[in-house]
Order: structure tokens, then C-alpha cells, then sequence
């Protein structure tokens, strides 16, 4: 006998004039219904609480990252609250008969950037940002846009029944309409959640186009697997999100995985991060807008990038839905209602998707479906214009845009031989620090000691001040414009740390307050450590050449050796040191640098008398041996003046 849906009724008979949400979550046995209130607010510290029995949802547009500082067109997109004041689960086999089902027609249907030009914005972002020094890898959209007479609250339903019925794999189905702004859509991609306590990140990347007949698929996705391209593309933003997760979580974060999320049309690699931490949700929000799988990294300089190649705003693209509830009570997961103890409620949850793979209407009609390419140092411009196509595909045929191909029985592509084998290999060379429970493992001779990272706008410097209080010193992160000389003079140890750019750059104010702050401890004689971009400030400042390297080392792991030493280590860089004279200008008189070099990679680590650098990362997930040379450094720079060298890094 069918469930009763009296709130479904209410809105299948008013649709236009109710704000409601449908959501399907992970693919669960009912879908969730919210009629409620619409609020527009300024701030994610506005976002009013959940209670028992009212949920909120909120909308949150891309332009939101201009909280965090971070450069956005502002194209007046809100911030929406819907607070429900009605909820009601349906079963979700139910819905396909009670959703409507004529057919919505769409017209005008064109790309906001051509094929030609966005192939050029491709070809301009990898010469003229990535082989810069600008960053990694950044994310770059396009907009398919048409034009619907249809209701757009209609076609949301419509819509929506028809996701409901073609898509697979997906972490949240929707719809929600609120006056002038709807949105309906299929996300494969938990942004951020917290229950419990637990917050969980689930960057997802790398992706595999089905073959629309079936044939090759199995020696195809063996390919895709295999492609070093899709496995350093997730690498990188998985990097990127540790940033995040060791920003938030008291003891950092772990990563599992790596998984496979299959789809109807389209298979993509994943990880998921965990760790534990007391914060607000609104809080948890604004520390992790948004994810870098639809910016890039460095976050900071990829919205930078985003606002100077993409000619308009995002709206509701790449940014979330955010769902707050309370579930059970005290001690109890979330924070519902119990009937022991009336009227007292525990904490709020949160789950919030990316806003990818859906569409947006606005009040008079216009259809716009997004999708971005993640672009890397060796993106192929035809490629990436047709993977904004593929990512779109799904969503355009459900808006009767393309031909709605059929949901063929494909294999569970997780279950062929050795593809899980295969999957599992790519951690072996991976550290092991971020794959494991974090336990802390103090070193007796730092315990106690006060470390000042120097952040250059890259997170890097949280999974840097992670792994150093994980050896027992007290870390503290500044930005460089924040610091002061008495910060420098006054901590044991200045870690000075990664950042975009051309360290050669006269005009860049980040890199002359680098060098005045590297150059005050240096005249107090006082330990310092640098890494990436002020690695090749300070090579700078002894006297080496800086050069460009052909090829970027954006998210490749790189075999050195570091005296005597061979590790395995993270690079991200555009721009190397090579060999020479190296002489810094010390308290004491000229402070003589022994180097480590690479004969392509140039001068890759740098050590004297209180000095240490790396042009790698040592806190990269790439950086199979990263935390024992991290450890090696800093006791280097901390030794006293005439002690003898520590330990190889070998016996460390």
C-alpha cells in the first residue's frame, strides 16, 4: 500500500507558490521533502540553527569565498536559508509515479565559451599560470545555457523524476525551488559532513567517460587507471584538502581509499579524509570553501586564477547545499528529541554536497548547467573541452538536451581483476603518516619547543604545523603580512613556507616581506627552516641563480638524494635553484651552504649552521619519507653552533 504523502500533495498542487527541497542521499530508501521558510543572509555565521524539528538548507553561491578573502566576481548571487517548518520522507520507488512527467522543452541551447575559446583559455592558464608558478592545477568552467517556458519549479520535478530514474553513484539527488532561484541536480561529491564530531571530506577526481556501446569498456578503464594524469590530478587535490582537515581537525586527518564512484555514464577516482574535531559547522563551512576539485591550489591563488579567466561569476556552481539537523540527544550521534529527556537536543550535523552536475533556473526561465576541467601542467586542450561536455552530458540529457542514453547493465568496474589491486598500489608511495591513525610521537629534544610558520598564501603551512606539534613542539601560523619582527626574533624556530609565484618577482610585496623576515633571523642568528618558494627566496639571497624549468613540478613525486640519503618527496614547483656559490649574510659573518642537488631538478635542499630548506614538500601525502626528513631538518637547524651532525636521514 503506498506511504500517505499529504506535504508532497500540498506542494505537487502548488509547486510555484512553496519553497521546498527533495533530496535523495546516498541513494538511500526514501527521499527527504522540506517546505519552509526562505531567508536571504550575509554572512555563513548568519545561517540560523537547526532545531528538532526544523531543519535548515542552505544554498551557499561561490562568491561566499570572498569570507575567507579570496578574490570572486560578485555577481549578487544570495545566500539562501530555507527553514523547514514541514518535513516528510517518501519512499523513493513511490515518487516516479506522482512526479511529473511531460516532457520540458528547452531551446536556444549554446555554450557560453565556445569549444575554440575555451580550448585558448586552457592553452593561456597552463603556459601563463601553472608555468608561472601560479599553482598546481586550477579549475576552469564553461556554462551550457538555454531557455525553458515551463514553470521552473515544474521542471525542477520533472527533472528531478528523471535523475531519480537514469542516475547511479550519486552522493545527493535534488531539487529545490525558492522564488527566482531553483536548483535540481545529481552531485557525486560529499563536500564536507560533521556528525559526532567526525568531519569527512571526500575529494573525488580523475574521470572515465563509459563507452556509449560498451565495447572495450574493461581494457578502456585499465587505461584510465594506469593514466599517471588521473592519478596525479587526485593526488593534488587530495593535498589540498589535507590543508583543510589539518586546519580543522585537532590531530590532523587520515586518508582512505582509494575508491571507485561509478555512475551511470561516468566512473571517477576518490579518497575520503576523516578526523575529529569540536567546531561549529558554519566554522567547519567557511575553512573549506571550497573544494579544489572545482578551484584548484593553492586555493587562495586558484580563485585568483578562476576570477581572471572565467568572464562572469559562478552563481550557485562549485559552491554547496548545506543541511543542518539535529538528531539524537546528549551523547547520542547528532541531536534529535528523546523521549527521556523532553525538549533537549545535542549538536548540530552537517552534510553538504558540491554543487556540481545540476542545473540552475532563475525566475524568467534561463537554464544554466556548469561543469570545469582540472587543468594540469600537461592538460591537452581538446581533451578538457571535451571532459566539460562529458560532465555536463548527464545533466543535459536529463534537461532533454541530448539523447538520454540508456543506463546499459555496465559492470561493477571495482570488481574486475586487478583492478583493486591496482588501485590499492597507488598508496605504497604514499606517506604513511596521513594513512595511518596519527598517534602523536613527541622527540624529547623538541618537546616544549615554539615553532612560527610563516603561511605565503598556501595551507601547505597547516599540514607543516600538524607534523611539528605530531613531534611535540608548539606551532603557531601567521600570515605573512601579519608577522613582525619580534614574532621572528622571539619563537625557537621560524618555518618559513610554500607560496605561488616567481620568487624573482620585484613587484610581488609577499616576497620583499620574505626577504626582510628571513633576513632579520638570520642577524639574530637564530634557527630558521624554509620550504618551496622561500627555499628559492633564501637560495636567492645566498647568491644562486633562480631558473624556470621546462617541464612544472606540479604534484610529482621525485626520488632525491639529501645528503647521502635517497627520499622520496612531494614537488610543487615552477621555478628551481641551481648549483653554485651559496653564502648568506649571518650574525656572525658569512654562513658558508652546503647543497643538495638534483641534475635536472636543481639545488633541491639547502643546510648550514642554524639554516635548513627543501624545494619539496616533506608534508605533501606524496612524500613517502616526508616526516622523517622534516624531522631531520629541524633538529639540524636547532643544533647548537659546533655540535656534530645528527644521524643520516636513513638512520633518523
Amino acid at each position: 500500500m503506498p506511504t500517505p504523502t499529504p506535504l508532497l500533495d500540498r506542494v505537487l498542487a502548488d509547486p510555484t507558490g512553496l519553497s521546498w527541497a527533495l533530496l535523495w542521499r546516498e541513494e538511500g530508501p526514501e527521499v527527504e521533502l522540506l517546505v519552509g521558510e526562505v531567508h536571504d543572509v550575509g554572512l555563513l555565521a548568519d545561517i540560523p540553527a537547526a532545531t528538532a524539528d526544523r531543519p535548515v538548507l542552505a544554498m551557499v553561491p561561490y562568491r561566499q569565498i570572498t569570507e575567507r578573502g579570496f578574490a570572486a566576481h560578485d555577481d549578487g548571487t544570495p545566500l539562501r536559508v530555507l527553514v523547514a517548518t514541514q518535513t516528510e520522507r517518501i519512499p523513493v520507488g513511490q515518487l516516479s509515479g506522482i512526479l511529473p512527467s511531460a516532457p520540458v522543452e528547452v531551446t536556444g541551447e549554446h555554450f557560453s565559451v565556445s569549444d575554440e575559446d575555451y580550448a585558448g583559455i586552457v592553452t593561456r592558464v597552463i603556459e601563463d599560470e601553472i608555468g608561472n608558478g601560479e599553482g598546481a592545477n586550477f579549475v576552469i568552467r564553461r556554462d551550457v545555457v538555454a531557455q525553458t517556458d515551463t514553470d521552473p519549479a515544474i521542471a525542477a520535478l520533472t527533472w528531478f523524476r528523471t535523475l531519480l530514474t537514469d542516475e547511479r553513484g550519486t552522493y545527493w539527488t535534488f531539487a529545490v525551488h525558492t522564488p527566482g532561484h531553483t536548483l535540481v541536480g545529481a552531485t557525486p561529491e560529499r563536500h564536507v559532513s560533521v556528525r559526532d564530531g567526525r568531519v569527512r571530506m571526500n575529494p573525488i577526481s580523475g574521470t572515465f567517460r563509459h563507452p556509449r556501446d560498451g565495447a572495450g569498456l574493461e581494457e578502456s578503464f585499465r587505461r584510465f587507471i594506469a593514466d599517471t594524469k588521473e592519478t596525479e590530478e587526485l593526488f593534488m587535490v587530495v593535498d589540498e584538502e589535507m590543508k583543510m582537515m589539518a586546519q580543522i581537525c585537532t590531530h590532523g586527518g587520515r586518508i582512505t581509499g582509494p575508491y571507485l564512484k561509478q555512475m551511470a555514464h561516468l566512473t571517477h577516482t576518490e579518497y575520503l579524509l576523516d578526523g575529529l574535531a569540536d567546531t561549529d559547522p558554519r566554522d567547519v563551512l567557511r575553512a573549506t570553501m571550497f573544494a579544489p576539485t572545482v578551484t584548484g591550489s593553492p586555493m587562495e591563488n586558484a580563485c585568483a586564477v578562476i576570477r581572471r579567466h572565467e568572464p562572469a561569476g559562478r552563481g550557485y556552481y562549485s559552491g554547496v547545499l548545506a543541511l543542518l539537523e539535529r538528531e539524537e540527544g546528549p551523547g547520542m550521534p547528532g541531536g534529535r528529541v528523546t523521549a527521556d529527556v523532553p525538549g533537549v537536543v545535542g549538536p548540530e550535523s552537517l552534510d553538504a554536497p558540491i554543487l556540481i552536475r545540476a542545473a540552475h533556473l532563475d525566475g524568467g526561465g534561463t537554464v544554466t548547467v556548469s561543469a570545469g576541467a582540472t587543468l594540469v601542467r600537461h592538460s591537452d586542450p581538446v581533451s578538457e573541452v571535451a571532459e566539460t561536455t562529458a560532465k555536463a552530458s548527464g545533466m543535459l540529457a536529463a534537461l532533454g538536451l541530448r539523447p538520454r542514453r540508456e543506463v546499459r547493465e555496465t559492470p561493477t568496474l571495482a570488481d574486475l581483476p586487478g583492478v583493486g589491486e591496482a588501485l590499492e598500489a597507488r598508496n605504497d608511495a604514499l606517506a604513511a603518516f596521513w594513512l595511518s591513525p596519527q598517534e602523536a610521537r613527541p622527540d624529547p629534544t623538541l618537546v616544549g619547543r615554539s615553532v612560527l610558520v610563516v603561511d605565503v598564501e598556501d595551507m601547505w603551512t597547516q599540514m607543516l604545523a600538524h607534523q611539528v606539534r605530531h613531534l611535540g613542539m608548539d606551532a603557531r601560523v601567521l600570515r605573512w603580512e601579519q608577522v613582525t619582527a619580534a614574532d621572528v626574533e622571539a619563537a625557537d624556530l621560524v618555518l618559513f613556507g610554500p607560496g605561488p609565484g616567481d620568487p624573482d618577482d620585484a613587484s610581488d610585496q609577499r616576497l620583499t616581506r620574505l626577504r626582510e623576515l628571513i633576513g632579520v633571523r638570520l642577524a639574530a642568528g637564530a634557527p630558521l627552516l624554509a620550504v618551496c618558494l622561500s627555499h628559492q627566496v633564501l637560495a636567492r639571497m645566498a647568491g644562486l641563480e633562480i631558473t624556470k624549468l621546462a617541464r612544472p613540478n606540479q604534484g610529482v613525486q621525485l626520488e632525491v638524494d639529501l645528503w647521502g640519503s635517497p627520499v622520496r618527496i612531494g614537488f610543487y614547483n615552477t621555478f628551481v635553484a641551481r648549483p653554485g656559490h651559496a653564502v648568506l649574510d649571518g650574525r656572525g659573518g658569512p654562513l658558508e651552504l652546503e647543497q643538495s642537488s638534483h641534475p635536472e631538478h636543481g639545488v633541491v635542499a639547502l643546510r648550514g649552521p642554524g639554516v635548513a630548506s627543501i624545494q619539496g614538500h616533506a608534508e605533501s601525502v606524496l612524500s613517502r619519507d616526508g616526516l622523517v626528513t622534516l624531522h631531520e631538518m629541524i633538529t639540524h637547524a636547532l643544533r647548537p653552533l659546533g655540535q656534530t651532525s645528527a644521524p643520516d636521514l636513513a638512520d633518523a
